[in-house]
């Protein structure tokens, strides 16, 4: 019997107005998106009739504040759970994805919560795991700092071991509910975690049933050394920036080639690079829409942007339009970002000002702006050539942007038999080939 050909995956990166900085100030987009569930709604239902994988819901646990802050649409927004949770009553197939710190959490709320999410949406829920890369947010948690790097992901490490036995406190057919006999659940099908570590200490059991999928998709985004060597041990799906195709194929085999270490195949572990589109019938259209969301920035707000990806970095007392300072290495946020924007400033020479506004869209993502054939050629090259099983999309405003792609990028990659035109399953899992997970105690 012949193997299906392979196809990629696709999930649209939901954030209020868009990725661009400037977005919440463009005519054609809501400017109160953030706090507009009948906007989420409507992005939920562009995607999965384009048949993507997921949608995924970025998150901070503090407000964007300050002069440059008050500039930018990034200081209120839904809870991601809550809105994703009201999103699975809307959709019936999407993958729904959500961002939640190991830095600021604790394992039992999250086993529950995205338990609950699994169960609500029928088995399409998948956690993001992170360390947190915001500084601001230790001090909404009883802390003056942030967590260093290493602590941050001995944490998430230890954290990631308990959500997951959490998760299997119970057999899939523990609970047998029989009003005859009088017994609710079978007691020899429940495990008690009984988790002491040097950061959590847990008893278990989970009170949530064990999920539709066993257990939420676990998503990682991290790129530093120790970041892969967690997403290789632990992540089924991983999200990462890169700015070429040969730095795509190196991070592919690397992180591909650190999996049989840990008893993993391949196709375990699914690779979606974050691709920044901007789509027009014509280059000249789609560069002439990009440029009309650049217009729009304010260098100030440029640079406060930078100096957020670059690691937490104060960078308004240096001159706009001199080169990017030499800056120490991050111990609060992405050390992999930092690395990769400094190496662009480099690159192509750029001031501060200069590298402050080409990150305004995509964030140090890799950007396609082009017609859908010259957009689609990209993504097959990266595809077919081991750079990547898929791309987490990126558009420059919302819905406007999510709508072009769904309506002319997804059907020249249909048309080209590289992306499905329908669900494989009722699951997250079924949808990106991903086994339903056995449990551990079982």
């Amino acid at each position: 019997m012949s193997q299906a050909p392979r196809q990629l995956k696709l999930g649209a990166f939901l954030m209020a107005t868009g990725h661009h900085v400037a977005a919440w100030r463009h005519p054609d987009v809501p400017a109160n998106a953030g706090l507009d569930f009948k906007h989420y709604k409507h992005l939920a239902q562009v995607a999965e009739r384009a048949r993507f994988d997921t949608l995924f819901v970025a998150d901070s646990v503090a407000a964007a504040t300050g002069d440059i802050a008050s500039r930018m649409a990034r200081s209120d927004h839904f809870e991601p759970l809550t809105l994703l949770s009201a999103l699975s009553a809307v959709t019936e197939h999407i993958g729904l994805i959500s961002t939640v710190t190991t830095s600021y959490n604790e394992p039992y709320h999250v086993a529950r919560k995205f338990a609950s999410l699994d169960h609500l949406s029928g088995g399409r829920a998948g956690w993001n795991l992170v360390t947190s890369d915001a500084a601001a947010e230790a001090q909404n948690f009883g802390r003056d700092e942030h967590i260093g790097h290493a602590e941050r992901y001995s944490r998430a490490r230890e954290f990631h071991r308990v959500v997951t036995g959490l998760w299997d406190s119970w057999a899939d057919d523990a609970f047998t509910r029989d009003k005859a006999s009088g017994q609710y659940y079978d007691p020899a099908k429940l495990h008690v975690l009984n988790h002491s570590g040097d950061h959590f200490k847990v008893k278990g059991p989970l009170n949530v049933a064990r999920s539709p999928q066993g257990r939420p998709v676990i998503v990682q985004a991290g790129s530093s050394e120790t970041g892969r060597e967690l997403a290789a041990q632990t992540a089924e799906v991983v999200f990462t920036a890169q700015t070429s195709l040969a730095n795509a194929q190196a991070f592919y085999s690397d992180l591909k080639g650190r999996l049989a270490k840990f008893g993993r195949t391949p196709d375990s572990l699914k690779i979606m690079p974050g691709v920044f589109v901007v789509v027009g019938e014509t280059e000249a259209l789609a560069r002439q829409k990009f440029e009309a969301f650049q217009a729009l920035v304010e260098p100030e707000v440029g640079v406060a942007l930078l100096g957020r990806m670059l690691g937490n970095f104060d960078l308004s007392g240096y001159p706009l339009n001199g080169p990017l300072p030499e800056l120490p290495l991050t111990d609060s946020g992405q050390q992999s970002r930092q690395k990769l924007l400094t190496e662009l400033a480099g690159r192509e020479n750029l001031s501060l000002a200069e590298l402050g506004r080409k990150i305004a869209g995509g964030r140090g993502h890799y950007s396609l702006i082009g017609t859908p054939v010259q957009i689609a050629d990209q993504l097959q090259e990266w595809f077919e050539q081991g750079a990547a099983d898929g791309f987490n999309v990126l558009v420059p405003h919302l819905p406007g942007g999510l709508e072009d792609f769904a309506d002319y990028i997804v059907p020249e990659l249909q048309r080209r038999g590289l992306f499905r035109t329908e669900y494989e399953g009722s699951t997250l899992r079924e949808n990106l080939g991903l086994e339903k997970s056995a449990n551990q105690f079982v």
